[in-house]
């Protein structure tokens, strides 16, 4: 039996294991509202700040914390050509997925745009949704139709390269190369915190009923190449969208109820609950133990007893 847990009862456990995850104490914060569809949560750890996309309505958010940790939302980018998902690179720079565009971009510490990838065997992508930076450098990113479905979260068109795929940019050549190609709508992704697992939400099931509603996992070999693919988990209410993995392995997943919790085996330890469809979640805070909720209309927080993966080059012994 699931029991209510944390100050205000936030707190879904299904697994004891989410005690040392969760504080006693802890709640979710609603930190901003008044978006259409928040989405693409990305902290920078250097000025403690936090992106996210308001894909409708054009234009990407700057949260920045105040002294009781409310903090406030300004504008950082308008028009953002329909920016969906975002995440940082090694060297700290932004690395966004466009669905106006229909590309892949980093921006530079000097402000300047530079493209990564913008096409597939000489063929418009469809709308990159989300993107995860491997250690050795490449960028990977997911590539549903989503931006392309209709006018509201970028420009209606066709497919033009036929498939809905899983793409890689070698940091060396440049090259964009089709890592996954048997998804439906693949969406968020994220490493295991060694980097040899790639975890790739597919969520096909928000245009089909019948389609998936499941994360995937697969062993990163050398070169970057994909093995296995097996389903991982399955989100029970709603659809999968981003996704984390904490510094123990455990993925953190966004649903139609708030966010899922499942260990590194699969289990559904337990949920956050938040009154609105999830769409990305974001480990941020100068300790990495923030976790910062994108779900729909509004951008909720919560502290956690872990942190993410970017976060153990603080811990101590």
């Amino acid at each position: 039996m699931a029991e209510r847990y944390g100050i205000r009862g936030d707190f879904l456990l299904h697994d004891a294991r989410f005690r040392d995850l969760v504080p006693s104490n802890g709640f979710v914060e609603k930190l901003f509202t008044g978006t259409r569809w928040a989405e693409g949560p990305v902290y920078f750890p250097a000025g403690d700040f936090l992106l996210f996309s308001d894909i409708p309505n054009n234009r990407i958010l700057r949260w920045v914390p105040d002294g009781a940790g409310a903090g406030s939302v300004v504008e950082f980018r308008r028009p953002s050509n329909f920016a969906n998902g975002h995440t940082r690179d090694g060297e700290g720079r932004l690395v966004s997925c466009e669905h106006g565009t229909r590309c892949v971009n980093r921006t530079e510490l000097d402000g300047r745009r530079t493209v990564i990838a913008s096409a597939f065997e000489g063929k418009r992508l469809n709308s990159p949704n989300d993107a995860v930076v491997a250690p050795d450098g490449a960028v990977w990113f997911s590539d549903p139709t989503y931006g392309i479905l209709s006018d509201y979260e970028g420009y209606a068109a066709e497919p033009e390269y036929g498939g809905r795929y899983v793409f890689r940019v070698d940091p060396g050549t440049g090259q964009v190369e089709a890592a996954a190609t048997d998804f439906v709508q693949p969406n968020g992704l994220a490493f295991s915190p060694d980097g040899t697992r790639l975890y790739v939400a597919d969520s096909g099931a928000s245009h089909d009923p019948q389609g998936p509603r499941h994360i995937r996992t697969f062993e990163v070999t050398t070169g970057g190449r994909l093995r296995g693919g097996e389903v991982f988990a399955t989100v029970d209410v709603g659809i999968p969208d981003g996704l984390r993995v904490d510094l123990h392995g455990n993925v953190w997943t966004s649903a139609g109820d708030g966010v899922q919790c499942f260990s590194p085996q699969g289990n559904l330890l337990g949920r956050i609950l938040i009154p609105e469809p999830v769409a990305n979640l974001e480990f941020g805070g100068p300790r990495g133990n923030r976790l910062f909720i994108t779900a729909t209309t509004s951008l909720y927080a919560c502290f956690l007893a872990t942190s993410g993966v970017w976060a153990r080059s603080l811990r101590v012994a």
